[in-house]
């Protein structure tokens, strides 16, 4: 069993239907007319037949190990993640985005986040040495976390090799990266691959990228904090996507291009 707390995390849980509740404790100090948020998310449950039990705040704060739960706790079964083949299936051009090892759940939860509000079509997070989908992930995902499709694999280098043969073009950002992700063309099928926090991507990872891109700084700090760096590149793909589809809109997209056996700049 896992814990999700807050009202987004919850409310999204329900609503995603991915999630198989055992039952979701609230504030027995909760003052419905003050509350109408969380009343909306209580009866959200009794629709789905999820049984509803009162406690004390205390006891909401003992389960989610903090006192933001905001009245509210739901004990669930564990996620189960995804296969890297699952995220083959659909319509091309396909966006994924993979992480190397990000280890603050406050910033795994700010990806999880952007890749749903993107469009990405699907994440891939690595089981080692890597924040796990925690309750405080879950929680700084606002929810978005019980729509995104993610995948977990033991190795990201083998995982984005299998990516290439797929002709999934793998980009990795990075401040050393030679070209602007502005002037990447982000309408074939693509990978957006992230490093971990302060040390960015590692080597074998970096080497593996067809392409390094960096996002160029006007102040004196060199870099953006990962999530905000991935919230950047993540919606620049997502504006020319939807370029793409306003010009095409009277045709149907055309087949994505295989990939061509070319050096990138991360190779």
């Amino acid at each position: 069993m896992e814990i999700l707390y807050g009202l987004h995390p919850v409310e999204e849980a329900l609503r995603s239907g991915n999630r198989r509740f055992d039952h979701v404790c609230v504030a027995r100090e909760r003052n419905d007319r003050h509350d109408p948020r969380l009343q909306r998310v209580i009866d959200a449950c009794r629709e789905n037949g999820v049984r509803v039990r009162p406690e004390s705040k205390d006891e909401l704060t003992r389960l989610a190990k903090t006192a933001g739960h905001q009245g509210i706790v739901a004990i669930v079964r564990s996620r189960e993640f995804l296969e890297l083949e699952d995220l083959f299936e659909g319509p091309e051009p396909r966006l994924l985005l993979a992480l190397d090892g990000v280890e603050d759940p406050q910033n795994l939860g700010a990806l999880l986040r952007t890749a749903d509000a993107s469009g990405v079509d699907g994440v891939v997070l690595t089981e080692r040495r890597a924040a796990p989908l925690s309750p405080v992930a879950l929680k700084a995902s606002a929810g978005a976390a019980e729509h995104v499709r993610i995948a977990r694999v033991v190795n990201l280098v083998r995982a984005l090799e299998q990516l290439k043969v797929k002709n999934i073009w793998c980009v990795g950002l990075d401040e050393r990266g030679t070209s602007s992700y502005e002037a990447y063309d982000f309408t074939s099928n693509t990978v957006i691959v992230l490093g971990r926090e302060g040390d960015g991507l590692h080597d074998l990872v970096r080497r593996t990228c067809d392409h390094l891109l960096k996002i160029p700084m006007a102040g004196r700090v060199p870099s953006l904090n990962v999530s905000a760096a991935g919230a950047v590149v993540m919606f620049e793909a997502a504006r020319q996507r939807r370029s793409l589809n306003g010009a095409l809109s009277a045709t149907s997209l055309p087949t994505v291009p295989p990939r061509k056996e070319k050096k990138g700049l991360g190779s």
